[in-house]
Order: structure tokens, then C-alpha cells, then sequence
């Protein structure tokens, strides 16, 4: 259709047009016939103008309205219904401009919301009959009702202003004033105002306060598809200049400059420039964040399976990080961390945090504390974590559709267990024992910290998680450890949900144990999940548990490694050896290996972790029934026949154990 304007057309769902022998009629039928209509019926039919004759590709409704043929309850209906609502007046003729107050627009804002006005335009037809303009008049109505976008004056007749009284009703819908912009005080709105603060930040990629020329051009790109030149980079900020002192510094936009810059588009009736920018960083018409761009519906995650942060995103956390720790000290202060989130609407991390992740003396967050947060999120509440990530813009910033190619969701658990095998980088390891046995301890002592430091934490701060990293065969994985309320009869499917079990008694009370060995034999005897005894609090004085067996005894009669002895009583920080075979064991569930060292890959881990599997144990018992178990005489030791035997047996063991130690060392 050839009377369509350049410009940018959206959706507009429904439009009204009202009035009564001024031509409204006559404009719709202009407008599609492209020619005055000799015959004027009361009221045009319902007209939808296709979407594939429209630059944006969307369907325009127009709905007209006649006194002689429709109610007031049908006007009022079409009105609650319209996005946008056309007043059409004559302006040969006074009564009908005077009926625009008096009636119409009261008549509108009675059947609309006063939270969200609908936008009006003023239309003046018949413009071929007079040779006087009639905005003298309508100038003061527009002044005075903040709804009206604009005016504009028209003729059926000569199709004079036709396709531009539509192309600004559609404007007024796809980028209206109102949430933008306050006609009586001449600035922008405080959200609108807030929402490009938060878009600045943003784009703000070295965080100086300024957005340079590359920071410009990318964000100019990002929103436009299309780089500025040099000239016009330099246009932009000689206006700016013009017009505002602190508008510009160091040859770059500052945040008064920016905001400046979009009050200049508004003014100027570019409305369509500030709201591109708003709507490409995820904001609806309300300038509230969209739930689409937080939460994209494109992730799913299947039973078993868990969620990780993949490498782009680290690096994109990573860029954060470095953005906002200013001192270059590889941790964030509280105003550090303050201005990191300042792009929020809310604070998302508590005090608990501190005590969830690794800081530094001062009890900031450091750099791995920071990424080791983001990585919990993302474990245990990945939608969460989308949200956390469209705030900071992750999207815009990695030119990504959306935050959730961010995510990885690993594969199911059970073809870990058949491949033997994972490629996951996060293991959660629950931590069971009774009151007082020592597991808030055990998961601080993981952060670095001993009991005199963990003395200064308040109760109220205490978090039942704990996370950081532990190297595995050379590879950096995350251990996650996750504190169980010992209730032992309402523990729920997360509860016993986990890579690996950790049982906490204190060695110094003897009533400790028992509760172990219930959780145990009650819950994961009979599952594939690896567990681990913990003796906590082993500075102190051994007592013998109350229980039917020893807790070596318990651990060696259902195959667990023997009870590791720990404590967080120390002068520094205590040892984290016991994580690492915690995390070695949760990589590899099906291997039963009871690791007597710590890095897992020197020869002496190999040859001790051979000696005390299974296999090699059972030959061992086997060799010695065969050999050493009869009864032994002094004839015996002096008979070359017997020590014949006890060579022979020798030599066969080590053989065995070599080829066994070389086909498991191979494996590994």
C-alpha cells in the first residue's frame, strides 16, 4: 500500500475512532481505497490491515463508531478495548472542537484505567475547507490532558495527512510518551530514568563512569544493528557539549549525557529511538523487566540430570568481576559488591553468603568465593540464576539470544554410572550427623577457616552450605557441601539426593555414632551413593561408642573407607585432604578405592589405593590361607621345601600386583 509512511510500525491490535459528521468515516475508506468515497456509509466494517504491508510485519485493527447504529454500552466496550483512540473533529466546525473536552475525552477516561491512560490522538478533518489552522486552539487542550500524543490535521477529501494520521496512532501505542516522559515538569519519568541508568551500567564495559567510543559503537550496534561513524560519534557529543557541562568527559558519554541525549529524542517526538533501546535490553511497555528475557522457557532439565555454568559464562562472571574490583586486590568490598549489583532491583546476595563461600581476612568476597557462588546458584536454582544473568545483561554483552546458552545440563547420572565416567565440574556431598557432632564446622573448616574463626560468626548468618574448589587428577572441580537438619525422620528426596554421603559423629562423644549408622543403614546401605565416616573433633579424647560395632569395625562390614579422623581445632587453617577424597570419590562411585593420599596422581596414591582395593585384598587372604594358615613346626622353618613354598607364593603375588598395578594405572 503506497500510502504507508517509512517509519516503524508495530502491532496495534484495535483502534477507535470517534465522533459524529466529521469525516471519521470518510478517512478510514481514504485510507484503504486510496480515493474520497462518493457514498459514505453510517460506519466502515471492522478493518484489518495485513501485517505483510507493514515495515514491522504486524496487523493493524481499526474499528469505527456510529451514534446511529451503536449504543453507549458498545462504545464503551470498544473504548475498554482499544490501544489507542482517535478524537475526530471538524475543523470548520467549533461545536465539534468543543465537544473533544466536553465530552469525549471524560467520556474515555471513565471507561479506562487511571494507572494506564490510553493514548489519544487528536485528528482535525475537513482541513480543504478552511484556509486557517486550528492548533491555535487545540495547543491549549493538548497542554492541558497529558494522553494526547499529538494532533494532526487532515483531509478525506485530498487524502491530505491520511497515511500520517495512522502512522502516529500506531506510534502512540508501539512507543507512547506517558511512561517515558512528564509533559508538565519537562523531564523524563523516574522509572524511565532508572531503566537507562541501568542500560548505561550496562554498556559501561570498564565501569569509569564514561562510555567511550567502542563502548558507544557496541552499544549502538547492539541496539540498532549499525555502527556510528566518527562524525557522527563526534556530532553526538558536540550537542551534548552544547547543552550540559558534565555531559561529556574525556572525550566520552557520562551518565547526565546519556539520560540527556534520550530527553532530547522524547522532546523532539523520536520517541521510537528511546524506546529500541529499552525494549533490546529486556523492558516491556510498563519499563518493567520482561519475564521472557529473565526467565527464557527454552531451558528444560530432565530428572537426574543437574545444571552448570559452561565456559562463556565463567568468563563473562569473570569480565564482571574484574570490571568492579577497582583496588585489584581479587575480592569485592561491600561497596564493591554494592555497585556489581547496582544493575538489580534488590539485592540478591544476604550475609549468609560470607559464610557459604571463601573470603579474605577482611571477610570479603574473593575471587573464587565470587565464582563459587554464581556456581551454586546455578546448581541448586538455575532459574534463579537466568535472572541474576539477564540483570547484568549477559545476553546483550555475549550478543547471545538469550542467557540460557549460559547453562549446561549435564547428562543423567545412571550413564555416568555405566560409562564410568563424568564430564560434570559440580558434586554435592551431603553432610549428615547429630546435633553438636561438629558438621557446621566440617564446612567451614572446607572455606579455610579454623574453630576460632568461626567462633566470630553469628548464629543468624550461619548458612547449611558450603562450596569451593578441589583438585581432582589435575582438574579443578567444585565441591558442594550441603549441611542435612539430623530431624532423621523428615529427611525429603533432596535430603538423600546427592554424589556422595557424609557421615559426621564427634569421636569424643560416644552417643555420636549411632545416629551414622541409622542414617546409613536405613537410607544408603543399599543404594550405589559412596559414603564417608567423618570422626570429627579428633583433638579431643576418643570415647568408645555406645554401638554394637567400632566405627572401623561398621565401615570395613559394609565395604566404606575406614573413619577419617578430622578436626577444625587448628592455629591455621585446617587441612583440606579429607574434601579432596571426598570429591575424588563422588567422580568415581563405582571405584571402591580408598585413597591414602591426597593429590591422587603420584605413584605411592596409585600402589596404595592398589594395595587396598578389593581384589588385591582377597588374593592377599587367599595366599596366606594357602601358605601361613597350617601349623608351622621347626622342621618346617628348616625345610628347604617350605620355603620353597613361601618364595614361590611371594613371587606369584608380586606378579599379580605389578600387572594389576600397571593395568589400573593405565586406566587411570
Amino acid at each position: 500500500m503506497n500510502v504507508v509512511p517509512s517509519g516503524v510500525w508495530k502491532l496495534l491490535p484495535r483502534m477507535n475512532q470517534t465522533g459524529a459528521k466529521v469525516g471519521k468515516t470518510s478517512l478510514i475508506m481514504s485510507l484503504v481505497s486510496e480515493e474520497f468515497p462518493q457514498v459514505v456509509p453510517y460506519r466502515a466494517e471492522e478493518i484489518t490491515i495485513p501485517a505483510d504491508v507493514t515495515p514491522e510485519r504486524v496487523p493493524t485493527h481499526i474499528v469505527d463508531y456510529s451514534e446511529a447504529e451503536q449504543t453507549d454500552e458498545q462504545l464503551s466496550s470498544e473504548i475498554s478495548k482499544a490501544n489507542v483512540i482517535c478524537i475526530v473533529y471538524a475543523v470548520n466546525n467549533k461545536k465539534s472542537i468543543e465537544k473533544v473536552t466536553s465530552h469525549w475525552i471524560p467520556l474515555i477516561n471513565d471507561n479506562t484505567d487511571k494507572d494506564s491512560r490510553v493514548p489519544v490522538i487528536l485528528v482535525g478533518n475537513k482541513s480543504d475547507l478552511v484556509e486557517h489552522s486550528s492548533m491555535e486552539t487545540i495547543l491549549p487542550v493538548m497542554n492541558q490532558y497529558t494522553e494526547i500524543e499529538t494532533c494532526v490535521e487532515c483531509s478525506a477529501k485530498n487524502l491530505k495527512n491520511i497515511s500520517e494520521l495512522f502512522y502516529y496512532a500506531q506510534k502512540a501505542v508501539l512507543h507512547p510518551t506517558g511512561p517515558l516522559y512528564c509533559p508538565e515538569e519537562k523531564q523524563m519519568k523516574p522509572a524511565c530514568i532508572k531503566a537507562l541508568t541501568r542500560i548505561f551500567k550496562v554498556s559501561d564495559l570498564d565501569n569509569d563512569g564514561i562510555l567511550n567510543d567502542n563502548e558507544l559503537n557496541f552499544f549502538q550496534r547492539t541496539c540498532f544493528n549499525a555502527p556510528l561513524v566518527s562524525q557522527a560519534l563526534e556530532d553526538v557529543k558536540n550537542v551534548v557539549r552544547k547543552n550540559m557541562i558534565d555531559g561529556v568527559c574525556d572525550n566520552g558519554l557520562t551518565l547526565k549525557g546519556f539520560l540527556f541525549l534520550h530527553t532530547l529524542f522524547i522532546q523532539r517526538g523520536r520517541h521510537e529511538t528511546t524506546w529500541t533501546v529499552l525494549r533490546r535490553f529486556g523492558y516491556d511497555d510498563d519499563l518493567e523487566l520482561h519475564q521472557d528475557y529473565l526467565f527464557p522457557l527454552t531451558l528444560k532439565v530432565p530428572p537426574d540430570c543437574t545444571t552448570e555454568l559452561n565456559h562463556n559464562a565463567y568468563l563473562f562472571l569473570q569480565s564482571v568481576f574484574d570490571k568492579h574490583d577497582k583496588d585489584r586486590d581479587c575480592a569485592l568490598s561491600p561497596e564493591e559488591l554494592k555497585d556489581l549489583f547496582d544493575v538489580f532491583p534488590y539485592m540478591p546476595w544476604g550475609p549468609d553468603v560470607n559464610n557459604t563461600v571463601c573470603t579474605n581476612d577482611e571477610g570479603w568476597i574473593t575471587y573464587q568465593g565470587y565464582l563459587s557462588q554464581w556456581t551454586l546458584t546455578t546448581y541448586l536454582d538455575v532459574q534463579r540464576c537466568l535472572e541474576y544473568l539477564g540483570y547484568l545483561g549477559y545476553s546483550i554483552i555475549s550478543e547471545q539470544e538469550s542467557q540460557a546458552v549460559a547453562i549446561t545440563v549435564t547428562r543423567d547420572k545412571k550413564i555416568d554410572l555405566q560409562k564410568k565416567q563424568t564430564q560434570r565440574s559440580v558434586f554435592r556431598c551431603n553432610v549428615f550427623g547429630d546435633s553438636g557432632s561438629g558438621k557446621s564446622g566440617f564446612l567451614q573448616a572446607f572455606l579455610g577457616r579454623n574453630l576460632t574463626r568461626q567462633n566470630t560468626v553469628s548464629e543468624e548468618h550461619m548458612s547449611y552450605y558450603a562450596i569451593s574448589t578441589a583438585y581432582v587428577y589435575g582438574q579443578e572441580k567444585y565441591l558442594l557441601l550441603h549441611e542435612v537438619f539430623p530431624d532423621f525422620d523428615v529427611l525429603s528426596d533432596t535430603d538423600l539426593a546427592c554424589d556422595i554421603v557424609c557421615l559426621v559423629y564427634d569421636a569424643s562423644n560416644p552417643h555420636s555414632f549411632e545416629y551414622c549408622a541409622r542414617v546409613f543403614k536405613q537410607y544408603f546401605m543399599d543404594t550405589k551413593t559412596p559414603c564417608m565416616m567423618i570422626a570429627a573433633k579428633s583433638d579431643l579424647q576418643e570415647a568408645k561408642q555406645l554401638y554394637a560395632l567400632t566405627p572401623l569395625e561398621f565401615c570395613r562390614k559394609h565395604k566404606m573407607p575406614p573413619p577419617q579422623a578430622f578436626t577444625c581445632n587448628t592455629a591455621d587453617a585446617p587441612c583440606k585432604d579429607i574434601y579432596t577424597k571426598l570429591t575424588t570419590m563422588a567422580m568415581h562411585p563405582h571405584a571402591r578405592l580408598r585413597c591414602m593420599c591426597t593429590c591422587n596422581r603420584c605413584t605411592f596414591c596409585h600402589l596404595q589405593n592398589f594395595i587396598n582395593s578389593e581384589l588385591v585384598q582377597t588374593v592377599k587372604a587367599k595366599l596366606y590361607t594357602a601358605i601361613l594358615s597350617r601349623h608351622v613346626t621347626q622342621a618346617d622353618l628348616k625345610s628347604s621345601t617350605f620355603w620353597l613354598r613361601v618364595s614361590a607364593g611371594a613371587t606369584v603375588f608380586a606378579v599379580l600386583g605389578f600387572a594389576m598395578y600397571r593395568v589400573l594405572l593405565k586406566q587411570r
